[in-house]
């Protein structure tokens, strides 16, 4: 049996952690810049506002106290995700996170959980089956279903007293069906569903874009052979899935039947490239500008690379400039490393040059980025430079260090003076940001 556990409008309910004020009322986190909605509370749907929608073009109604906006506050959710996971990690027995506000566990055998009392049909509660968009069979045999239930609601009440997060929890045999699942369970009240035995009356009713795995393009190939539904998707002939999409619809239909394919490596391999680039809260005009802000999304990435234990050949640098319509022109670099690295000094000093290749005077840029290619693991036999004076394990060692007293303190404790000391008018806007009372003593709330 697997698990989902997923956070409900997760952003938005972070926010109403530490703000009561914003319980009950129609609430959406922005993206970066505070460009558009990209987390919407029930109220907020219940509008008919959709995902994605600008922010200016809600201003007026924010104005009139109708709606509430919060900037993204990506420190306060990923600390709150941590807690998530600490809990999920002391209640299940594996715990594999897929993303900040999603988990699949894998729960305490039925003999862990004890038998319980044998239900009907999925063992939960159908008197609000309504409030779901999907049937929910029933079955007159019983069967021992109930502990599992069980398991989720107290799973579920325990990361709502503790960290103060509603989830939704889905079990199934299968981590897609289980994605299906945790669906169907953030629309009953008590949060939960299991996935019956046989599920065909639910998949006939799913279309195929809503499945884990489909993605935007696959569905109209997928009609053309008239593979509407979950159903057709699952019983479909395993050839013409492949012709569709290859062995990874086939895998997902096999999901669907209740044969396990997807494991941690699908969605937690090491990644072929790493990048970091972000769009200026206003234009830059200044090469300092422009230097320090591909400084400061150097050291980011540079972080990511050593959280996954790699070192990277070389990087490509690009700005973009700015352009009142939107879009605008692209300048990079490629930049070649003397040897592969995960330190951040040897990379900033590699590019110094390249910048000054990228800035023009008189022209605004909206934006830079770095992406780092030719990633290999830093336990790798490597040629090293005969004439290297320093090696690079203690450049490695002093970045870690980094990395870990930044983690305990707070990002951007420790930093590069490329990054710049003093006020970075590069920086993205996030007029509407919250405190961070979870990671920030200076921000810790207060009683009055």
């Amino acid at each position: 049996m697997i698990g989902l556990v997923d956070g409900n409008n997760f952003f938005v309910s972070c926010e109403r952690v530490f703000n009561r004020r914003l319980v009950g009322r129609p609430v959406a986190v922005l993206s970066n810049n505070d460009g558009c909605c990209v987390s919407r509370s029930n109220e907020f749907k219940a509008l008919g506002i959709p995902m994605g929608t600008p922010y200016f073009q809600l201003k007026s109604r924010e104005a009139s106290g109708e709606l509430s906006f919060c900037s993204s506050n990506y420190e306060l959710y990923g600390d709150l995700s941590n807690r998530i996971v600490s809990i999920l990690r002391e209640e299940a027995v594996e715990v594999e996170q897929y993303s900040i506000d999603e988990a699949f566990i894998t729960p305490p055998s039925l003999e862990a959980l004890g038998n319980g009392e044998l239900v009907t049909g999925n063992g939960a509660d159908n008197s609000d089956s309504s409030r779901s968009p999907f049937p929910i069979p029933r079955s007159p045999f019983p069967i021992p279903r109930s502990p599992y239930l069980a398991y989720g609601r107290r799973l579920r009440s325990k990361i709502l007293r503790w960290v103060g997060i509603p989830c939704g929890i889905g079990f199934a045999c299968t981590k897609t069906l289980a994605k299906i699942a945790n669906h169907i369970g953030k629309k009953r009240p008590d949060g939960v569903f299991l996935m019956p035995d046989d599920p065909t009356e639910i998949l006939a009713s799913l279309p195929t874009n809503e499945v884990w795995g489909v993605g935007r393009r696959l569905p109209a190939k997928l009609r053309a052979e008239r593979i509407i539904t979950a159903q057709h998707l699952r019983d479909a002939p395993d050839d013409t899935l492949r012709a569709i999409g290859g062995v990874t619809l086939l895998r997902t239909a096999m999901e669907l039947r209740g044969i396990a394919c997807h494991d941690e490596r699908d969605y937690d391999a090491d990644p072929d490239s790493i990048s970091c680039s972000r769009s200026f809260g206003k234009p830059v005009t200044t090469l300092e500008g422009l230097s320090e802000s591909l400084a400061a999304y150097t050291a980011q990435a540079a972080a990511k690379l050593r959280r996954h234990g790699l070192f990277a050949a070389g990087c490509n640098i690009y700005a973009q400039i700015f352009e009142s319509g939107g879009g605008g022109e692209f300048l990079g670099r490629t930049v070649m490393f003397p040897t592969p690295t995960d330190a951040t000094n040897e990379m900033l000093r590699a590019i110094r040059e390249e910048v000054d290749a990228l800035y023009v005077e008189d022209v605004r840029y909206r934006k830079t980025g770095i992406v780092f290619f030719g990633l290999e693991k830093s336990g790798v036999a490597r040629q090293t430079d005969l004439f290297e004076t320093t090696p690079t394990p203690v450049h490695s060692r002093l970045y870690r260090a980094v990395d870990a007293l930044n983690a305990r303190y707070g990002k951007g404790k420790v930093f590069s003076a490329a990054e710049g000391i003093g006020p970075r008018s590069w920086q993205m806007k996030r007029a509407k940001l919250s405190k961070r009372p979870t990671t920030r003593w200076d921000e810790l709330m207060t009683v009055r």
